[in-house]
């Protein structure tokens, strides 16, 4: 299938370095991000080109030379802002260590990482002011310079924008040694935490050459345009979001913020967002909530016949999907063209309706440890529940595949990670003969397309030698319209397993659609779904118990439920 990996022909580049200063160069007039800022109680907003940005990235980077930071290691936290940004690419094209943290840990975790990271610096959101001030009172890391990325008061803290007029003022002297700075393609140039469901996160050290063989590949397969507004929604601390960025800079396209969780729609809108990279429990809440409208305004055969008709012209070469759809399009602001899912497997039907409205929705997969994507669908390449096919760079393959050809899935190529930092037990467990084992289990079909059965860690073994694979299950769950999120697990029972499911209902939609319901006949009505459910596996993957309730269950910070710690919790509890 070679040839069906690479639609386009992009620039190859050895770092990223090369990749931003092409980009600066090429699109120097573009607009690579557009703020938006209170002022006087009325929305301002502030166009930066590209230009703009590459001036920045040098005022910042040079500081870091005379800051005698050059080489060294440089934590950055808060959330996605362009001041993020232009710290993270500051840092690497001066040919230091970026060490992206998630914004979302508790203080004690970021002292944790600061420290195992050994970080020399850290460039910080204000809301993190008081927990710097305690890292720096303690005295427990090797953090030397604590830069605040807005305006500090705090004696020991210095303000970003002070640095960039430093760097300025030195470039304006003839200073190039930022731009002179010399990149080790395959040095470890960034450590990254991953947001372990399980056990102690482990830093993954990744190189330029990991990354810029990633967008490279990308690059082969999706299309962006200078014209694009791309909505920079998953975190820059994870892989996948600054990926996203990256990619997207490359293409000189826009990028925007968003406001928060319940702005989404709004933001869609307010900048005509033409594509959306994101993960698939955002897509199917918005999904969820365009079919609810639908069934309310009584519409939903019009949609269905719609549908067929559209489907059926498609095949003959006639698209008319964007005007049949127009109104539910309006709704994501009338502009998005493309929805890339990673993270996690999209509901099917969720992406086939997508892509029936004339959004091209395609999934992709992969790891931090893979910087991150082996495999992904293009618009040539679509087949529902599977996660497409490798990268042009990418070898992957089935190891030690069992009767139904389910075995763990590998992966070799230039983007698979250095190693674990400090942590050479782990890294030989992952990495063998250059093949990276996944802990995902699979399989690949006929026609090249691989599909995810769920996590090696996850699978429920049963007394009589059955494996049942709770994400298969909790997809056909979830998509009850009552139920938020589910975890399929085996609860111990004498010596089996007893095959359960954890069920969160969404309150909000049972008081409306169910306002004088019990308990008791809430849990009756989701037992006969379940039922229902039940009768469409074999009988071995039947739910034979539930534990209901309306709060949402322990995460990481990248929205995966912590199965070990729930289900300590409901152990704890019998």
């Amino acid at each position: 299938m070679k040839d069906t990996q690479k639609l386009y022909t992009p620039m190859e580049y050895k770092n990223l370095k090369e990749l931003i200063d092409t980009a600066i160069k090429q699109y120097s007039t573009n607009i690579a991000f557009r703020l938006k800022e209170m002022e006087n109680g009325k929305t301002k907003y502030i166009d930066i080109t590209y230009s703009d940005f590459g001036n920045d990235i040098k005022y910042l980077g040079t500081s870091l030379y005379e800051l005698g930071l050059q080489g060294k290691r440089i934590a950055v936290i808060g959330p996605n802002s362009y001041y993020w940004a232009i710290t993270y690419f500051a840092t690497l094209n001066s040919g230091s260590i970026v060490v992206p943290l998630d914004k979302g840990l508790p203080p004690q975790e970021i002292e944790s990482l600061l420290k195992r990271s050994y970080a020399d610096a850290v460039v910080f959101a204000k809301e993190y002011e008081k927990q710097m001030l305690d890292i720096m009172n303690n005295n427990s890391t090797s953090v030397k310079n604590f830069i605040c990325m807005q305006e500090t008061s705090i004696q020991g803290f210095e303000a970003l924008k002070n640095y960039l007029q430093l760097g300025k003022e030195f470039i304006e002297k003839g200073d190039i040694r930022f731009e002179n700075s010399k990149i080790d393609d395959n040095a470890m140039s960034i450590i990254l935490f991953t947001s372990g469901t399980t056990s102690l996160s482990k830093a993954v050290m990744l190189s330029h050459r990991n990354l810029a063989s990633n967008i490279y590949a990308f690059s082969s397969i999706v299309k962006m345009y200078e014209t694009d507004v791309h909505m920079a929604f998953l975190p820059f601390h994870h892989c996948f979001g600054s990926m996203a960025l990256i990619f997207l800079l490359a293409s000189g396209a826009v990028n925007v913020f968003c406001d928060g969780l319940r702005h989404i729609q709004k933001n869609l809108e307010e900048y005509k967002v033409s594509v959306f990279i994101c993960v698939p429990l955002l897509i199917e809440a918005m999904h969820k909530k365009i079919m609810q409208e639908v069934e309310k305004q009584g519409k939903t055969k019009v949609i269905k016949f719609g549908s067929n008709l559209s489907n059926l012209l498609l095949k003959f070469g006639i698209d008319i999907r964007r005007k049949m759809f127009k109104q539910i399009l309006d709704k994501l602001g009338g502009n998005l063209r493309l929805i890339v899912s990673g993270a996690a497997a999209i509901d099917k039907k969720v992406a086939k309706d997508f892509n029936t409205f004339g959004i091209l929705t395609i999934q992709g997969y992969g790891l931090t440890e893979t910087s991150p994507v082996l495999c992904a669908e293009n618009y040539k390449h679509i087949r529902y529940g599977s996660i497409g096919i490798p990268m042009c760079n990418v070898e992957m393959k089935i190891f030690e595949p069992n009767n139904e050809g389910i075995g763990e899935i590998i992966a070799k190529g230039p983007n698979v990670m250095l190693g674990y930092y400090e942590n050479e037990e782990a890294t030989n467990e992952v990495l063998e003969d250059g093949w990276f084992h996944t802990g995902d289990l699979g399989y690949m079909d006929k026609d090249g397309y691989f599909f995810v059965t769920g996590r090696k860690k996850n699978v429920v073994v049963l007394k009589n030698g059955k494996n049942i694979y709770p994400e298969e299950i909790e997809i056909l769950i979830n998509n009850l319209p009552y139920i938020q999120e589910s975890m399929v697990f085996g609860l111990p029972k004498s010596d089996d397993l007893l095959l359960s499911a954890k069920i969160v209902y969404n309150k909000d939609y049972v008081s409306e659609h169910y306002p004088n319901i019990s308990n008791e006949d809430l849990k009756d009505m989701i037992w006969n779904d379940i039922k229902q459910i039940n009768g469409t596996l074999t009988t071995y993957k039947h739910i034979k118990n539930i534990i209901l309730t309306d709060e949402p269950m322990i995460k990481t910070t990248t929205a995966k439920i912590k199965r070990y710690e729930e289900i300590e919790k409901i152990l704890a509890t019998k």
